[in-house]
């Protein structure tokens, strides 16, 4: 009668900690994803000055200008899956700021524009680790979904896989400098 107490504590404790580890890594990747939502907001702060600056020295290139304004609306008001896809053409709209800056030299040796220009590559740099640390961290618990006896208990608990952050094929691409 021992043994089978004992046995069923040890598959009782390993059930507890199979459990535990599965919420554990789903609430790192709803951390992650929280760490890029810190850098989105940062990017979209940043983006209303950087239009400022460049409208300053570049007033005839509204479209270019007007293309960003609505990709980075749109990322702002997009939810789940749209989310990634909004992000990926807001991402495309900004080299266009950065190209069109090529045009304008006075625009290039503005202080302002020069400030906030390292400060978008730096937001754009760390929101890459934001999305590479939660695209690891997905991995980490889509792998422990996926594997047995571990599967037995997610599909218990109704513990689902994450998407990871994926480019589409317009952000893959090299960017092309029109003039």
């Amino acid at each position: 009668m021992w043994v089978t107490i004992a046995i069923v504590a040890v598959v009782l404790l390993y059930f507890i900690g199979v459990y535990n580890g599965l919420v554990s890594r789903q609430n790192q990747a709803k951390e992650a994803w929280a760490t890029i939502d810190t850098q989105l907001k940062r990017r979209y702060d940043l983006i209303p000055n950087l239009i400022e600056t460049v409208r300053g020295a570049a007033k005839h290139e509204r479209e270019t200008l007007q293309s960003v304004v609505a990709a980075r609306d749109a990322a702002m008001k997009a939810n789940g899956p749209s989310k990634v896809d909004a992000e990926n053409r807001l991402s495309e709209t900004l080299k266009s700021i950065f190209a069109l800056a090529e045009n304008y030299p006075t625009l290039r040796a503005n202080e302002n524009f020069l400030e906030l220009q390292r400060e978008l590559t730096d937001t754009e740099t760390k929101i890459q680790a934001a999305r590479q640390f939660y695209n690891t961290v997905v991995m980490g618990l889509n792998t422990q979904i996926e594997q047995f006896p571990s599967n037995i208990i997610a599909r218990m608990f109704n513990i689902r896989q994450e998407k990871m952050f994926e480019m589409d094929e317009k952000e893959k691409a090299a960017p092309k400098v029109k003039f």
